[in-house]
């Protein structure tokens, strides 16, 4: 990677091994600058319309407005300003019809509105993302269908299930994790150019109407400034809620390649190596990696929540957070969602070990069936758990097959016979539902 391209991404604090270029663009420099040129230069178009300002100056912004970075970070060394840097560095281009821009206009106008165009951008990419991973996780839920599997409660088992099944519950999740961003993408879309303190005393409200429609944003009701902290603590909070989504299934692969278990693993690439020490590790690593940016795309919740609370009418210590967590959430989110929809895509799947597995206990995982036979043929609940418990009990102690102890317990056999306890033991018993289940899910 070139000097210039590192020292591009280390300035949106962000680094490349976990960025990719769309969602990086979004933050960069040149982007942020090109769209507070196009608010101040459509600003200037309103004001024209009104005539508050000459036409020719609406026109010349346009034709001659330029930039240059390395200049805009020269003039801020020395005025501490980036809005008056940017500006200045405008105005060195256009001449003097430039005396007209940000008429009645405050930095914040700027800086808030771009950011909110920032973060719709991005909330566009991540819906992308997430139509992405929805796509794969219904191709393999419905793959997996009738694929059986032990349900853990716990992390012990518990009763059969599918892995479809498992499957379709994070499609559910990460559905409604997009219902979430899409109602988040639509808070944010705000547009403020209301002047200092939020009154409109120095610009026309028309100016901004214009700018909202031109950065296809919304007009916020009320500005005190800036635009109100709320919209953009629960913006933050989603990607924090997808975050967590995220993690819920890495953390479900990750145990589900143990050792011990393995019913799926990553896919594991011709010439790839799993440990510096031993040759025969294959890890997965891909899961674990995102548990760690879901990690840290929950830690710039908590900052965005504080920075709701401004003092009177605006501050600006809510600046330093969000030039951090604007780009690195957003950015670390984006390679989080691609990267678990390969993992999904590419997952290796083992029936076999989870026919294994689910039959690891000698049929303990039926016990519930047995137990409410029990209780229809008019045994009590509590004397009929105590009989099922006893052989289970066995099982997990001895070993050997529940239906085995169950048909020698001679009180349990004079309620069930041992042709009806036979019949307890059929796994498309716990499977019979899942076609309804599917319906609701994938409609």
């Amino acid at each position: 990677m070139s000097v210039s391209k590192f020292l591009k991404l280390k300035e949106i604090d962000m680094i490349a091994r976990y960025s990719r270029p769309e969602m990086t663009k979004i933050w960069d420099p040149e982007t942020k600058f090109q769209i507070w040129f196009e608010i101040e230069a459509h600003a200037l178009d309103a004001m024209a319309d009104l005539g508050i300002v000459p036409r020719d100056a609406a026109k010349a912004v346009w034709e001659r407005g330029k930039f240059d970075i390395g200049r805009i970070d020269e003039i801020e060394r020395e005025v501490k300003h980036d809005v008056i840097a940017f500006l200045t560095s405008v105005a060195e281009n256009v001449g003097e019809e430039a005396r007209f821009l940000h008429q009645g206009m405050t930095s914040s106008d700027v800086g808030d509105t771009c950011f909110s165009v920032q973060l719709v951008r991005a909330a566009d990419i991540l819906l992308k993302d997430l139509d992405g991973l929805l796509a794969v996780l219904k191709d393999r839920a419905l793959e997996h269908k009738n694929t059986l599997c032990i349900g853990r409660s716990h992390g012990i088992h518990a009763e059969p299930t599918t892995f479809g099944l498992k499957l379709a519950r994070f499609y559910a999740e990460f559905t409604r994790n997009k219902a979430r961003l899409e109602r988040a993408r639509e808070e944010i879309a705000t547009c403020q150019v209301s002047g200092a303190v939020g009154t409109f005393a120095n610009i026309d409200p028309k100016v901004e109407q214009h700018v909202a429609k031109k950065m296809g944003l919304r007009v916020e009701p009320i500005s005190t400034q800036v635009i109100p902290r709320d919209r953009h603590a629960i913006y933050f909070a989603t990607l924090g809620v997808i975050a967590s989504s995220v993690e819920h299934l890495a953390t479900e692969i990750r145990h589900l390649q143990r050792t011990e278990v393995l019913e799926v693993e990553e896919f594991f690439s011709k010439g790839q190596k799993g440990s510096s020490a031993m040759p025969h590790k294959r890890n997965p690593i891909l899961s674990e990696n995102l548990t760690g940016l879901a990690r840290l795309v929950r830690g710039y919740v908590m900052p965005a929540l504080e920075n709701v609370a401004l003092w009177h009418e605006r501050d600006i210590s809510h600046s330093s957070v969000e030039r951090n967590i604007g780009p690195d959430a957003t950015i670390a989110l984006d390679f989080a969602l691609a990267r678990l929809t390969g993992v999904i895509k590419n997952l290796v799947i083992y029936p076999d070990n989870m026919l294994k597995n689910l039959n690891k206990l000698g049929g303990v995982v039926n016990s519930q069936r047995v137990l409410l036979a029990l209780t229809q043929a008019g045994l009590s609940r509590e004397d009929a758990y105590r009989m099922v418990q006893a052989s289970a009990l066995k099982v997990w102690q001895k070993g050997g097959n529940l239906l085995d102890y169950l048909k020698k317990d001679k009180k349990v056999t004079s309620a069930l016979p041992a042709k009806e306890l036979e019949g307890l033991f059929d796994m498309a018993y716990h499977t019979k539902h899942v076609d309804t289940i599917f319906k609701r899910v994938f409609g």
